[in-house]
């Protein structure tokens, strides 16, 4: 686990071009420390101990206004930047080498039981803002503009911005006025 929250620490190091050195990722980072408690409290979550993972997820989000739920999955390398108001939600998945910047949603609609949040791939970056909504799939090397809404699947090597709602699949996205 040491060996993984190290190379958390080192990829915001390199990811990060105001970032000085790791010391001051792992003292001063947010985003650092919502993934370590993540870490922890998807342990618990694992073996099925729901109060404590919930409890050490609600302590992390008082401590960094990040709120991951303990249930999300959680690839090699995320880089939370300025993540004050990033939403993460139980049934998300995100891939490895991925980017999210602050005020981002991966939730739910409140129309699905089970499979209720996005899957997020690799090497995808999620701009400012933007909300990601339902239980869709986030392609591999996918950029999504800042204060995008999107609410349909988004194919691999695609960069995506506005509403992609109204996008049909396969067509261009044209968003509305």
């Amino acid at each position: 686990m040491f060996k993984n929250l190290y190379n958390d620490a080192l990829n915001i190091k390199d990811k990060d071009p105001a970032c000085r050195n790791i010391l001051e990722v792992i003292l001063l980072y947010p985003g650092f420390h919502a993934l370590f408690f993540h870490r922890i409290a998807h342990f618990f979550y694992k073996y099925k101990f729901f109060f404590i993972a919930r409890l050490i997820s609600q302590i992390s989000r008082f401590l960094t206004l990040i709120e991951i739920h303990p249930g999300a999955i959680i690839g090699k390398n995320l880089f939370i930047d300025h993540g004050c108001g990033i939403v993460i939600g139980e049934t998300c998945t995100i891939g490895n080498n991925c980017t999210i910047y602050h005020s981002v949603t991966l939730g739910g609609t409140g129309k699905d039981k089970y499979k209720r949040h996005p899957d997020v791939g690799d090497n995808v970056m999620i701009g400012a803002g933007s909300k990601i909504l339902g239980p869709i799939k986030i392609g591999n090397n996918v950029k999504i503009g800042a204060g995008s809404v999107v609410v349909k699947d988004v194919e691999d090597n695609t960069t995506i911005m506005g509403n992609y709602a109204n996008c049909l699949k396969g067509k261009e996205c044209k968003q509305k006025k």
